[in-house]
């Protein structure tokens, strides 16, 4: 069964200015091995084919590469968003002039295999906390410019968004704390002037930090670089302290060692290397 929040892709709209760009740094100034090989009416069909398991994400980014080099390129999805497709698959295909496909074959392959990078990457992190009430979700730590298509990969690949930018989300962190003196001060002053609705959240280091943070008025915690038996320590305290507050661990979140994380009671994960270490799919176009 399918991520239900694959449906919810991005409008073209936030993401056409990275498509344009990838474009134009890509095309420079013409496809000269193209121009002088090929037959400019020559037509043709192609396949985008997984040379490795995959799950699929960003066909629809694909396609909009394709369409802004020839919109009358002909792109036929086989793979559903958020599907996984075994090595040797034809996830897509395209059909029409051979110059235009080859023009837009390098960048259509670039935001394919990344995101669908991404999305492999997501449904492991997804399997490995399955059975357990505690989600995985990504983090700020996105490529400049493609944040909205990296987190709908996450998505795609069954995990959950944190923050999408500065504006979503209160939290309060070290330096803030710095600057305002002290945690009380940071969350009442946060309290006092966030938008209605918005969780007033404080990254924590310790257990002195969770009582601090909870006693201030804290809506959640941000249980930062702990060792499972501080992590474990630091749930308990908080717990104890308050029925409702929300725990998140983050640091040093790994395959290996997330289960152990959310086995710990905590209510969500936040995870870096969703990504910024997720490594592109194998995927081919091949001219038939």
């Amino acid at each position: 069964m399918l991520p239900p929040s694959v449906t919810f892709q991005p409008h073209s709209m936030l993401y056409r200015a990275v498509v344009e760009l990838a474009l134009s740094e890509d095309l420079g100034t013409g496809d000269i091995t193209t121009e002088i090989t090929t037959d400019p009416a020559s037509r043709g069909k192609a396949l985008v084919v997984a040379k490795q398991e995959a799950v699929m994400a960003g066909g629809f980014v694909a396609r909009d590469v394709f369409h802004s080099i020839d919109p009358e390129l002909k792109v036929k999805a086989f793979a559903e968003e958020g599907e996984k497709v075994p090595d040797g698959m034809a996830v897509m295909e395209v059909e029409g002039l051979v110059s235009s496909i080859l023009l837009a074959e390098r960048t259509a392959l670039n935001f394919l295999q990344h995101l669908s990078g991404i999305a492999t990457l997501a449904r492991k992190f997804s399997k490995a906390v399955e059975g357990l009430p505690c989600r995985v979700v990504d983090t700020r730590k996105t490529t400049p410019g493609m944040r909205v298509l990296e987190k709908y990969a996450v998505r795609a690949g069954g995990c959950g968004n944190h923050r999408m930018d500065l504006s979503s989300g209160v939290l309060i962190k070290d330096n803030h704390i710095a600057a305002c003196g002290s945690v009380d001060r940071a969350v009442k002053k946060a309290k006092a002037s966030a938008p209605h609705g918005l969780r007033i959240q404080v990254e924590v280091a310790d257990i002195k930090g969770v009582e601090d943070a909870i006693r201030a008025g804290a809506d959640a915690l941000l249980l930062d670089n702990m060792e499972i038996p501080w992590l474990k320590k630091a749930v308990a305290t908080a717990r104890m302290l308050s029925k409702r507050v929300i725990l998140e661990a983050s640091g040093g979140i790994m395959l290996e060692n997330v289960r152990q994380v959310a086995e710990t009671g905590v209510d969500i994960i936040s995870c870096g290397a969703l990504t910024h270490s997720a490594r592109a799919v194998d995927l081919s176009l091949r001219l038939l």
